[in-house]
């Protein structure tokens, strides 16, 4: 049989093993995924505010229309360090996908070698007349490895890096949600301190003129020391008030400058009066929660990889079969390697299988169904808490609404009432403790009025937060 013949042969036989092997790898160990059904009330709580039928946008923070509040989402999304650790752990999780994905097709290797020995008539090899002592080789090959996926190892390792990969985005997204909301409560809280800030100013230019009124009429015998004093004591509180809202104003800064990235961030003063409160969106039905939330999405991918992990895990317990081979050139010569007469060839095929291990393979199935026990747990969670903050941001904002209104209403008949007191107070007919009286009324009255709608808008972000802000899935090719 010439050597050709044989080659032919050989080849034929490696090609049928491989196409009998392939056809049974058909077989995937493990369960495939369904997603866990959810026992969630049929809607939300009843709530007593207007709602929009429009649907949340993916900017939703331009709903406060405030063009410093845009730039400051813009510049957080940019160069918040979270987002930065999220983003490289995407590219982390990507080339993972690629590197298991990449087992499932052949690994090709070209190694050459050139060796030089020494023999000696004593040796395994015995040296004839005329031999000399010593040999050299020179060998070029390209061979090929080939792991057969017969049980779906490798399948299943790739469902599960996919599932992180997946899951790594929407750690990115839930991250630049959380982001964004923290950026606009700690704007609306700014903007509310600054709010106190002018009415804590206003009030303490009211008290500085009554105080100064009330030396005046000291001096001239209708006030008395006591009235002086009740003044003095009231300027002084409110200075110390206005202090602590300018200390608690310049930490939010800091904060917004913190969460931007941007050191020494200054942000010029403004009034909460002019950031409306934007319309809500219908809360929908809480099933679409599954689908609108990034945070339940990961939670939701980091399940798919457990699950996917447990087929890897048993497959480990059945036979790893291979495929070898290589092809290439032997020469005593290294212009020789090449040429037809030096061709070599190697092919096998190669089987593994754990006889006895200790236990240990089954022990890992054991961990990795744990695992999978804690991810269901973790996806029922997520879920039950997604429906709890839509419906207490629901609850919250009909609450906080109805107190700005009804704070409203107090503010207005409060600041009627200073009014009054002051004329009567300069007109002679009460004290100046009717005054202070109402100055301190108006003055917490006031102050609760703007708390009232700071809260009112933090509830609004919360429920665009809780609804999953706009938020779109990213998607992700498919790693071959």
């Amino acid at each position: 049989m010439s050597k050709i013949t044989s080659e032919s042969i050989f080849m034929k036989r490696t090609l049928i093993i491989s196409l009998i092997l392939s056809l049974g790898a058909c077989s995937t160990v493990g369960l495939d995924y369904f997603r866990p059904k959810q026992a969630l009330p049929e809607q939300y709580q009843p709530v007593s505010i207007e709602v929009s039928d429009t649907a949340i946008p993916s900017d939703w923070w331009k709903l406060y229309q405030d063009p410093v509040l845009d730039d400051l989402i813009a510049k957080a999304s940019l160069n918040n360090t979270d987002i930065k650790i999220a983003v490289a752990r995407i590219e982390e999780a990507d080339g993972y996908l690629r590197e298991v994905g990449a087992a499932l097709f052949p690994q090709v290797n070209l190694d050459s070698a050139a060796t030089r020995t020494k023999v000696t008539e004593l040796g395994a090899v015995p040296l004839f007349n005329g031999m000399s002592s010593t040999r050299t080789n020179y060998n070029v090959r390209l061979g090929t490895v080939f792991e057969l996926d017969f049980w779906g190892k490798l399948r299943r390792s790739q469902e599960a890096a996919r599932a992180q990969a997946l899951g790594s985005r929407y750690a990115r997204d839930t991250v630049d949600l959380s982001l964004k909301g923290l950026v606009a409560n700690n704007y609306v809280f700014l903007r509310s301190l600054e709010s106190q800030i002018a009415l804590s100013k206003e009030s303490l230019h009211t008290r500085e003129e009554s105080l100064a009124l009330t030396k005046r009429r000291l001096e001239g015998g209708i006030a008395s020391a006591l009235d002086v004093s009740q003044a003095e004591v009231a300027h002084a509180n409110l200075k110390a008030q206005l202090s602590d809202l300018e200390r608690q104003r310049q930490i939010v800064e800091q904060q917004l400058a913190v969460l931007t990235g941007v050191m020494g961030l200054k942000i010029e003063t403004s009034s909460l009066d002019r950031m409306p409160v934007p319309p809500i969106p219908p809360a929908g039905l809480p099933s679409s929660l599954l689908e609108s939330r990034p945070d339940v999405r990961l939670a939701e991918q980091n399940l798919i990889a457990a699950n996917a992990k447990i087929g890897v895990a048993k497959a480990a317990l059945y036979p790893t079969i291979s495929l070898t081979a290589a092809y290439g050139g032997e020469s005593k010569d290294l212009g020789d390697v090449l040429k037809s007469a030096a061709r070599i060839w190697t092919g096998g095929v190669g089987l593994y299988l754990p006889v006895f291990d200790s236990g240990r393979l089954n022990a890992r199935v054991d961990q990795v169904t744990a695992q999978q026990k804690q991810a269901l747990a973790a996806y029922e969670r997520a879920v039950q808490q997604s429906f709890q903050e839509v419906n207490d941001a629901l609850v919250d904002l009909r609450q906080h609404t109805e107190s700005e209104l009804a704070l409203h209403d107090s503010e207005q008949a409060s600041r009627r009432a200073l009014e009054i007191a002051n004329h009567r107070y300069q007109s002679g007919y009460v004290a100046y403790l009717d005054v202070l009286d109402a100055q301190r009324v108006y003055n917490d009255v006031a102050l609760a009025y703007v708390r009232s709608r700071q809260a009112r808008l933090n509830a609004s972000v919360s429920l665009f937060k809780a609804l999953g802000g706009g938020w779109q899935e990213a998607s992700l090719k498919s790693e071959k």
